[in-house]
């Protein structure tokens, strides 16, 4: 058994390791906070639908990414940096390179939140039209949309929506060391915007993104599917016209129109190449 598949097999373990303890946390403090102040009194999480669906998201998810955009970064730095030894590799992305490392390392973790969230607006909205549609409606997929609905998301979606904006500013020079401080932030807060909660924060919805905010974003088109695509700062969303927040009303339903959308992981995984398929055949 080759060295390589040794590491990446501990790689994956050590993944796993970090987000046993974290999907513990967020479901203790995501149950208390949601059995008082829930935007959609009902069901309980825990006994959504699909949860076992969402389940094999939750821990599918960070492993696919940490993988690829490690991999990204390698192959990066060899046909970009011409750096292939895994030394030189290490010495090179240990604390980011160029102008940006420069920076103070809390510098560098807001300009990659506030970088990474701009371009990840027009991804988002790249994604709900046209050809692209079809990955991202698998996120907006879920009915039952609470926490752990978070991390529902196609591999082309995370690829091209997420995974790609991260390699982009960690090549141009900031520090890897900034997803000590990002990782766990980004972490809490997309489970937050899912969460079943009616909080708004206030004045504070337009510095940063809430769950009624962003539970207005999956719901039909007609009652805002097509507004509130900012993932952390709607800065971006008033700026550019696609801001909704009906005052003294809560978003009620959630999921995509269309009945025959497979409900288990392996059906949507495979979702978007049958639709795909299905085109071609018209």
């Amino acid at each position: 058994m080759s060295s390589l598949f040794l590491e990446v097999v501990e790689m994956l373990g050590q993944t796993i390791e970090k987000v046993v303890p974290i999907t513990i946390v967020l479901a203790l403090v995501f149950s208390v906070l949601s059995h008082f102040w829930a935007c959609n009194p009902g069901t309980p999480w825990w006994r959504k639908r699909e949860l076992v669906t969402d389940t094999c998201y939750w821990f599918f998810v960070p492993v696919f990414a940490r993988v690829l955009r490690i991999g990204l970064l390698i192959l990066g730095a060899s046909v970009v940096f011409g750096i292939n030894d895994a030394d030189s590799l290490i010495a090179f992305y240990d604390n980011g390179h160029g102008p940006l490392a420069q920076l103070p390392l809390w510098c560098q973790a807001i300009l990659f939140l506030v970088l990474s969230d701009f371009m990840l607006y027009w991804l988002h909205r790249m994604f709900h039209g046209g050809a692209f549609w079809k990955y991202h409606a698998i996120h907006h997929s879920s009915e039952d949309l609470d926490w752990i609905s978070a991390a529902r998301f196609h591999p082309v979606n995370l690829f091209i929506g997420t995974i790609a904006v991260d390699v982009i500013l960690l090549m141009a020079g900031i520090s890897p060391n900034v997803m000590l401080w990002v990782g766990p932030f980004t972490t809490f807060h997309s489970a937050f915007v899912h969460a079943n909660l009616n909080w708004s924060l206030g004045p504070f919805k337009y510095v940063l993104a809430t769950p009624v905010f962003h539970r207005w974003h999956h719901t039909a088109l007609e009652q805002g599917g097509n507004t509130n695509f900012a993932g952390t700062f709607p800065l971006w969303d008033i700026l550019f016209g696609t801001f909704r927040m009906p005052k003294n009303r809560l978003p009620e339903t959630y999921g995509i129109d269309d009945h025959a959308f497979p409900s288990e992981i392996g059906g949507q995984l495979a979702y978007p190449f049958r639709q795909l398929a299905l085109e071609q055949r018209q």
